[in-house]
This record gives structure tokens, sequence and C-alpha cells, in this order.
């Protein structure tokens, strides 16, 4: 069992990361986690009065805030993530923005890396919106 685990320098949970497997690239393929669970709905790239910035970087970096903020609520932080589910309408448009997605990625969560499944969707509730993303997070305790 020593194989399977590995630390977040900055994380308080433990990734699972089976000796001898690919490093994953901007994500952990499992953790496990201990405290009190928080579950955040899809959220949007949209502002506080529901304006969307233009293009799928601005929507990203602007999803990933509206998570930040809604867990500072919870009196937890981007670390305190375990599981991202992104949903995008245009697969193509994320992967061909993948140094500029990672970037916003950086500058709003840092070098943290939870478990992240993506998915391209015909569209969303909201007709300008190009990503929701849902997201788990545990508080230590």
């Amino acid at each position: 069992m020593s194989g399977l685990k590995r630390e977040y320098p900055s994380g308080p949970h433990r990734i699972l990361h089976p000796e001898g497997w690919p490093q994953p690239k901007g994500y952990a393929n499992g953790m496990m986690a201990k405290g009190t669970q928080i579950f955040l709905g899809g959220q949007i790239g949209w502002d506080e009065a529901g304006r969307f910035p233009e293009g799928l970087v601005a929507q990203v970096r602007q999803t990933l805030a509206n998570i930040s903020r809604l867990l500072a609520e919870a009196d937890a932080r981007p670390e305190h993530i375990v599981r991202l589910t992104w949903f995008v309408t245009d697969m193509q448009a994320y992967t061909g923005n993948l140094k500029e997605i990672g970037k916003a990625y950086r500058e709003v969560f840092g070098y943290f890396y939870p478990t992240m499944t993506l998915a391209q969707v015909v569209r969303l509730v909201e007709p300008k919106a190009l990503v929701e993303i849902e997201a788990t997070a545990v508080l230590p305790g």
C-alpha cells in the first residue's frame, strides 16, 4: 500500500497514484480525504451581474474564480477540492487552448490538481456559457 500514496506539497489530502503508473498532467487519478464535504453545483463563467466574458479561456478563469468564491463561503480554499467535473461545449477549443487554460487555472487555483473529468456537451443551460464545472471539496477535520 505504500506505493499508492503521494502527498501534494500544499494539499491536505492524500493522492492515490499506483507505483509505475505514468504521472498525470494537470490532474490526479485519485484522492482520499476525511472531513466536512462541500458540494458545489455546476458553475459557469459569468460574473455577479450575469455577464459572460468573450472566449473559453476567459470563461474558464471566471468559472474557477466563482468556485473559489463559493469555497470561501465555507472557509475552504482550492486545495481542499478533491474532484472537478468539467463540461465544455467545444472540445477543440479546449484542447487548442490548453496552455492558456492551464495558466488561468494556476492563476486562480495555484499548482494543486485534484481528480478531474472532462466531457463535451451539446450545450449548457445558459446559451452563452462555454464551460460548466462542478466541484467537490473536503475540509480536513
